[in-house]
């Protein structure tokens, strides 16, 4: 199977850690980063539009990409979402091997305590990029 990386935008922070999570949780997704600041320019309904949102960066492979499109379609607020997948031509061997192993299904999935999550050792925060 090839590694795919999905693209999506969306409107606010709460959506976005709700997709990432349920990506990952319902093992779609590897890994989900969360960009946030993207400013987006673009047409929509004969109406050119400006507006602040937040990209989801999603790591996955070619046999879960109709899962994860499903998935941001269900969580999504969007009429027309963004879901663009693009293959990896390249990476590096340990993180494809990664990528394969967290979507295992026979592995569990999260626990429905948010608590449970792990956190970062060092808090994310504007300092620390």
């Amino acid at each position: 199977m090839g590694a795919l990386v999905v693209v999506t935008t969306v409107g606010n922070e709460e959506q976005a850690n709700l997709i990432a999570r349920e990506l990952v949780c319902r093992r779609h997704a590897a890994c989900v980063n969360i960009v946030p600041g993207v400013r987006s320019v673009y047409r929509w309904q004969g109406k050119v539009c400006r507006d602040s949102e937040f990209m989801l960066v999603i790591k996955t492979e070619d046999h879960e990409y109709a899962a994860v499109e499903s998935a941001i379609r269900e969580l999504h607020s969007y009429e027309l979402p963004e879901i663009l997948g693009f293959k990896v031509a390249r990476g590096e061997a340990g993180f494809l091997g990664w990528i394969a192993t967290s979507l295992d299904k026979a592995t569990a999935g999260c626990a429905d305590d948010e608590d449970e999550i792990e956190e970062p050792l060092v808090p994310l925060d504007e300092t620390n990029y």
